[in-house]
């Protein structure tokens, strides 16, 4: 018998016992012959990928040259480096792109990448176990501890070496480079000098680039994005009759008046010009001045009653001129950096060819008369609705997008759906992506005020852009709770809200009683906080009179031609003018979800912060809500998005005076005069050599 604790063999081999690393051998086994068991063949886990919108059912929307972020949920068992990319690829190519992801903490991971193109894309996630950026891992932790590693050095020597005998990523020349390391390695006597070479930059990238992705795991699915141009997710709207543009309300307005009236549109900065209606007027039931059922003779009726024997949807109202007028109207706008934008409203007038020709899609009651539109208790008399189903389908689904189809090839690449929640939702995700797949660049704005998941429903079915609440979000709260929502939760990723001011239909509340302060409160509050914002012509004058008690225009002009006083005393056209210049000069004011709110003390001051990721242009707006006191307030300069003390000081630019100035410290006090400044809008220079 050996000495206590020292087997025979140890004493013989002169190893001490527990010394594993040399003493224990792997044995030399068969390899029992089975059925693999059905398992996830995904190692590393992929799960909370963002965006991905109901499990990949909708696509989520990016824009053509900026950037688009993937995130995700990755991690595996142990404590192995994992590493993982997103890959993605235009719908009709068969190549992937690789993005590299990076760890954020937590097991989340982010990957950015720029989508170039105005098309259908797919992505998807992949992560995998990095053996080689493990073992680096490894052998620097155990080198700087003193510890002998010359059995990793010949594990990282050979996850090189296997590399370059198996990996499917490895191309020509990387398979030569990782051989001529593997023999550079084998040729040094000195560990040192092995060291060097496995733990090289150059080797990591290599590596990196041609080695094998161990246990490689990708996500379930292979999720839809739709990227659009740039004017879906930033635009300015301006909505005008163009039946009003003669200035005078006893001549109906042509599209040579449209013509004259652009340069007053551009000089307001805005780029999408917006039409009603622009189709022949029915008769039947045609409404008078303000929606009066005994109309004069002289009348023109509301745009929206749709049709008459000069032709429905495909045609245009004689008065306005010709579709050669119509097409110089196109040219000229292009020429002045304008878009049309016309209404598409699916609704008809009873004197609508349709009716004759196509009876069958279209609803008749008991005694026979065709039922016309109703919002009970309100009745549309002048207009009725087709139907979706029964003896309508599909010959009314064809012919509503052939619609669209017919204003396109005339130059129109902007729709404003009227009503699109009272459609069906498949028809609309039919309908928007046919019409994509011939022009990807068509924008569709869903005028739905309706409720909140049928508004966003409309936005994941395809609909490029959506009117919002912001009409009614008056209050600090209720603008930061709205905001918050629609910045920061998933809607975000789908639906683009466009913030209009006022529209024909409505006549806010808030702007019947504020007087041109509080019009001025409004715009600023639209244009600042919106990607997308509109504005009725009309309101850049401060009209609101309302019809009393109701969220109505007294004297609408749907009703009637309007001459209007462009120059009309205590007009804002200045204000508009400067938040559409801010909106076009300034990055930050591009990227609608990069809103921050910042600490103002007191409930009536809305302060919030637009900017770019780097921080190189970061603006901050002071609103006063309340448009008939002064309001003053406390506040925070947020010096800590510049890495600065709460002492430090940093220059700034207001930019509604041109003014620059130096605040010192983080604590600073506004006071906001509804008749003088009811805004406030600031530009932080904090480095050196800034531009204005």
């Amino acid at each position: 018998m050996g000495r206590m604790g020292i087997s025979p063999t140890a004493r013989r081999s002169g190893k001490k016992a527990g010394d594993t690393a040399s003493a224990v051998k792997r044995p030399r086994r068969a390899k029992p012959v089975m059925a693999a068991p059905d398992v996830d063949p995904n190692r590393v886990v992929i799960e909370g990928v963002s965006p991905e919108i109901e499990a990949g059912r909708f696509p989520a929307k990016a824009v053509a040259g900026w950037p688009f972020t993937v995130e995700a949920d990755i991690f595996c068992d142990g404590h192995d480096t994992i590493d993982a990319a997103f890959l993605i690829r235009r719908a009709d190519e068969a190549d992937w792109r690789e993005v590299p992801m990076a760890a954020l903490g937590n097991d989340r991971w982010r990957g950015v990448t720029v989508v170039e193109d105005n098309a259908r894309y797919v992505y998807t996630v992949i992560a995998w176990r990095d053996l080689f950026a493990n073992w680096r891992d490894e052998i620097t932790k155990k080198h700087a501890a003193g510890v002998e590693i010359g059995l990793e050095l010949t594990e990282g020597r050979d996850l090189v070496a296997t590399a370059a005998r198996e990996s499917d990523r490895a191309t020509p020349a990387d398979r030569k480079r990782l051989k001529a390391l593997v023999a550079e390695v084998n040729a040094s006597d000195a560990e040192a000098d092995r060291l060097e070479l496995l733990l090289s930059a150059e080797t990591a990238d290599l590596m990196r680039s041609a080695g094998i992705r161990t246990n490689l795991s990708r996500h379930v699915r292979e999720l839809p994005l739709t990227v659009d141009r740039k004017a879906a997710a930033f635009s300015a709207w301006y909505e005008i009759f163009p039946r009003s543009m003669s200035d005078d309300a006893e001549r109906h307005g042509t599209f040579d008046d449209v013509i004259a009236k652009l340069p007053y549109v551009r000089e307001l900065g805005f780029d999408v010009l917006y039409f009603p209606p622009i189709h022949p007027i029915g008769t039947a039931f045609r409404k008078g001045r303000n929606n009066t059922l005994t109309p004069t003779a002289d009348d023109p009726g509301s745009p929206y009653a749709i049709g008459s024997e000069e032709g429905g949807h495909d045609a245009i109202h004689p008065e306005l001129g010709s579709f050669d007028d119509f097409a110089r109207l196109i040219d000229a706008a292009r020429d002045h950096g304008l878009e049309v934008a016309l209404d598409f409203a699916i609704q008809c007038s009873p004197d609508h060819p349709w009716i004759r020709e196509h009876a069958d899609w279209f609803d008749w009651r008991p005694d026979g008369t065709i039922k016309y539109a109703e919002n009970p208790p309100k009745k549309y008399q002048d207009i009725v609705n087709v139907h979706f189903y029964r003896d309508a389908f599909p010959g009314v689904w064809y012919a509503l997008r052939d619609i669209v189809l017919f204003w396109a090839e005339r130059g129109v690449r902007i729709f404003r759906v009227d009503n699109p929640h009272t459609k069906p939702f498949p028809f609309w995700e039919w309908m928007i992506r046919d019409v994509q797949d011939k022009h990807p660049d068509i924008i569709f704005l869903a005028e739905a005020f309706t409720r909140p998941k049928v508004m966003k429903r409309l936005a994941k079915v395809g609909f490029t852009q959506s009117y919002s609440y912001f009409t009614w979000r008056n209050t600090k709260a209720e603008l930061t709770e709205y905001l918050t929502e629609l910045t920061t939760t998933e809607c975000r990723d789908y639906m683009r809200p466009n913030f209009f001011v006022n529209t024909p239909d409505i006549n806010p509340y808030y702007l019947q009683t504020s007087g041109r302060p509080g019009f001025r409160v409004r715009q600023v509050l639209a244009a600042g906080l919106g990607g997308n914002y509109g504005v009725y012509s009309g309101f850049e004058l401060c009209e609101g009179r309302p019809v009393p008690g109701k969220e109505e225009y007294l004297d609408s002009e749907k009703y009637e031609i309007k001459a209007w006083d462009w120059d009309r005393p205590g007009n804002i056209r200045a204000d508009i003018a400067l938040m559409n210049r801010l909106r076009r000069n300034h990055p930050a004011m591009q990227d609608f979800t990069n809103l921050t709110f910042h600490n103002a003390w007191n409930d009536n001051i809305l302060y919030f912060a637009r900017s770019t990721p780097a921080r190189d242009d970061y603006l901050l707006f002071a609103v006063n809500l309340d448009p008939h006191n002064g309001q003053g307030a406390s506040f925070e300069v947020p010096l800590w998005e510049f890495g600065l003390p709460n002492e430090a000081s940093i220059d700034g630019e207001n930019l509604v005076t041109g003014e620059r100035f130096v605040w010192h410290g983080k604590d600073q006090h506004m006071w906001l005069d509804p008749q003088q400044f009811p805004y406030l809008i600031w530009r932080l220079l904090p480095f050196a050599g800034a531009a204005t």
